[in-house]
C-alpha cells in the first residue's frame, strides 16, 4: 500500500484511528477524563495507533502532528460531557 502523501488524507487517517480508539475504549476514555490520566491509561492503545499512522504516512507529514491533534479532538473534546475536575 503506498504511503499517504496529502495533508487531507493524513488528517483523515489520524481521525479514523482516534475514532477507533474512542469506539473500542469508551469506558477507559471516560475513566481517563474523570481521573485526569487519559493518555497514561490509553498509553498502549495510543502507541499502537501512532505506529499504524506512521507506517501509512510519509515522513514529511508525520512531523505535522496530525495524530496528536486528532487524539485531542476526538478523545478529549468529545468527552466534554463527562464530569471531571479538569473542566
Amino acid at each position: 500500500m503506498p504511503l499517504i502523501e496529502t495533508e487531507k488524507e493524513a488528517r483523515r487517517l489520524a481521525r479514523a484511528i482516534a475514532s477507533d480508539l474512542w469506539l473500542y475504549n469508551e469506558e477507559k476514555v471516560t475513566e481517563g477524563i474523570q481521573n485526569d490520566n487519559l493518555f497514561a491509561l490509553l498509553e498502549e492503545e495510543i502507541e499502537e495507533g501512532r505506529e499504524h499512522f506512521e507506517s501509512r504516512v510519509s515522513g514529511q507529514l508525520r512531523s505535522r502532528r496530525f495524530f496528536e491533534r486528532a487524539l485531542v479532538d476526538i478523545l478529549v473534546k468529545s468527552a466534554g460531557h463527562v464530569k471531571a475536575k479538569v473542566w
